[in-house]
C-alpha cells in the first residue's frame, strides 16, 4: 500500500465519518482495483462454475458499506480489512442459499497453506469453523479472516490489528491447525 494514498483514503474516512458522503465516493475510486484484487482471491478458491465476479462481488461490498452508513475506520487497512469481511459474508450467504436450494455442499474453496485430505473445503464449513474459532479465540479468527480471505499480508494484518509480525505469524499458524482438525474431522 502507498503511503500517500493511504493517507487520502484515511482522511476520506475521517471526512465520510463527519458526515460527508461525497467522501465516500471518492474513496471507492482510490481502492477500486485492491478491492477487486481482494474479490479475485475469494473467488479464486471458489468452485469453477460461480456465478459471481470480482466485479459483482465488489459492487455488493460497495452496496452494503454504503446502505450501513459511516463507521469508525481506522486507516485504508482497516477498511481493506472490513471491506473483505463483507465480501466473505456475501460469499457465505450465498453458499449457504446454494446449499439450501441443491443440499450437496457444493460450493468448496480452496485452503493455500492448509493441509486438508481434499484440499477444497465446503465454504459453509469454513465459516462455521471459523465461527467456532472466533468464540475460543477472537484474534485468530481475524487473522484468518484478513489473510486468507482479505490477501493481506502479515505485515497488513500486523498493522490493522496492531500486533507484531511475528505474534501474527504464531497465531495464523495455530489457527490453521484449529481449522485443519475442525474441517477435517
Amino acid at each position: 500500500m502507498s503511503e500517500v494514498p493511504s493517507k487520502i483514503v484515511t482522511q476520506l474516512l475521517k471526512d465520510w465519518r463527519a458526515g460527508d458522503d461525497e467522501a465516500f465516493r471518492a474513496i471507492i475510486p482510490l481502492v477500486y482495483d485492491e478491492l477487486r484484487r481482494v474479490a479475485h482471491q475469494y473467488l479464486r478458491r471458489e468452485r469453477a462454475d460461480h456465478t459471481l465476479q470480482s466485479t459483482a462481488l465488489v459492487h455488493e461490498a460497495y452496496l452494503r458499506l454504503e446502505k450501513q452508513g459511516a463507521a469508525k475506520f481506522e486507516n485504508r487497512a482497516h477498511f481493506m480489512a472490513i471491506c473483505a469481511q463483507l465480501m466473505r459474508q456475501i460469499l457465505v450467504e450465498y453458499a449457504r442459499s446454494r446449499n439450501t436450494a441443491k443440499r450437496d455442499g457444493g460450493n468448496r474453496v480452496t485452503l493455500d497453506g492448509l493441509a486438508f485430505k481434499s484440499r477444497s473445503v465446503d465454504m459453509v464449513a469454513l465459516d462455521d469453523a471459523l465461527n467456532e474459532l472466533a468464540k475460543l479465540d477472537q484474534q485468530q479468527s481475524r487473522i484468518v479472516e484478513l489473510k486468507f480471505f482479505g490477501g493481506l499480508s502479515v505485515e497488513e494484518v500486523s498493522d490493522v490489528l496492531q500486533l507484531s509480525p511475528r505474534t501474527v505469524k504464531r497465531h495464523w499458524a495455530s489457527a490453521r491447525a484449529w481449522l485443519q482438525h475442525q474441517i477435517s474431522g
